[in-house]
């Protein structure tokens, strides 16, 4: 064990996020904090409650932080700040109605992990996801793959998991990939989705029709407002925090794991100068490099649209 983990945002999300990090035991200290007064403590304290049930070390530190910077001094020395504060979608809401509200809040936080953390690897699942990522970069001043998002993991598990259940088949046999943006142009790669049938991997589209896959893109697409609607109040996070969870474990061990996460891309794909949505190998200073996929022309074309997209609300952000 060793080192320390930070998440910004005591809500559903973040509470789920240091839950799973705490039960990883690979870290000395979870930091969990929040701007209602109590909760992360109250929180922190039911996760370290659990230690001796669940068999595990680490410790889970609660702290009541404030707008003026009250409390951040607690996430000094952390290796990995997750950010998950801002307010969350509500039925009807896109991500992109979450702009203004949560750039305010993000750059505030930004402003302290600069301050406080100035070594730590940024993981952003504020929505909009793309330009809370491109905010965080901006504001700290991080060297680029140091500030990276998660989106890809998510959108890429909910593909997975449609695919399981429209084949009716274990979700291990499923392989699938999204990339580009958190949001209308995400871009789902059909044509590095497979499914393991009699212990050979066959092409999603062997099994699956052109009208049947672009359903199940559709539905991934939008994940996320299908269980907002179900939930009425809040959105998911028990498989947003475990992708959370999984790339700060994959910073933490410098293990090279290879990920769709929001990172930026600076050529790759003939796409420079943007956060995107790609696959990267993740280390100890966060992306150690864009793995550029094979694509089908449709594929790529999709992506580049994405990130032209991308690029200009990413733009806009900057004055926020």
């Amino acid at each position: 064990m060793g080192g320390k983990v930070t998440v910004i945002g005591a809500g559903f999300y973040g509470s789920t996020t240091a839950q799973r990090l705490a039960e990883f035991d690979i870290f000395d200290s979870v930091v969990l904090t929040d701007v209602v007064e109590g909760k992360p403590e109250g929180v922190a304290l039911d996760i370290n409650q659990s230690r001796p049930i669940e068999g595990f070390e680490t410790v889970v530190i609660g702290v009541t932080t404030s707008s003026n910077g009250g409390g951040y001094a607690a996430i000094a020395g952390s290796d990995v700040v997750i950010i998950t504060a801002g307010v969350a979608r509500k039925p009807g809401m896109s991500r992109m109605d979450l702009l203004g509200v949560n750039a305010t809040i993000v750059r505030g936080v930004s402003e302290q992990i600069a301050r406080h953390a100035p070594n730590a690897v940024v993981i952003v699942v504020s929505n909009p996801l793309d330009e809370m990522t491109a905010l965080v970069s901006r504001v700290t001043g991080f060297p680029h793959e140091r500030v990276l998002g998660q989106a890809g993991m998510l959108d890429t598990a909910r593909f997975s998991h449609f695919v399981a259940e429209k084949l009716d088949v274990p979700i291990s046999m499923v392989g699938t990939l999204t990339l580009g943006s958190h949001g209308d142009t995400m871009v789902p790669v059909p044509s590095q989705c497979s499914v393991t049938v009699d212990g050979s991997a066959q092409p999603l589209s062997k099994l699956l029709d052109s009208a049947a896959i672009d359903e199940l893109v559709t539905r991934t697409r939008n994940g996320g407002a299908e269980i907002i609607a179900l939930l009425k109040t809040g959105s998911a996070y028990y498989a947003p925090s475990a992708a959370a969870a999984r790339m700060a474990q994959a910073v933490m061990q410098d293990s090279g794991a290879v990920m769709p996460v929001c990172a930026w891309v600076d050529g790759q794909y003939g796409i420079s100068g943007v956060y995107l949505g790609v696959q990267a190998e993740l280390g100890a200073q966060g992306v150690r490099r864009v793995v550029e996929t094979p694509l089908t022309d449709a594929e790529l074309a999709a992506l580049r649209q994405a990130a032209e997209a991308v690029r200009g609300k990413q733009a806009d952000v900057a004055s926020l």
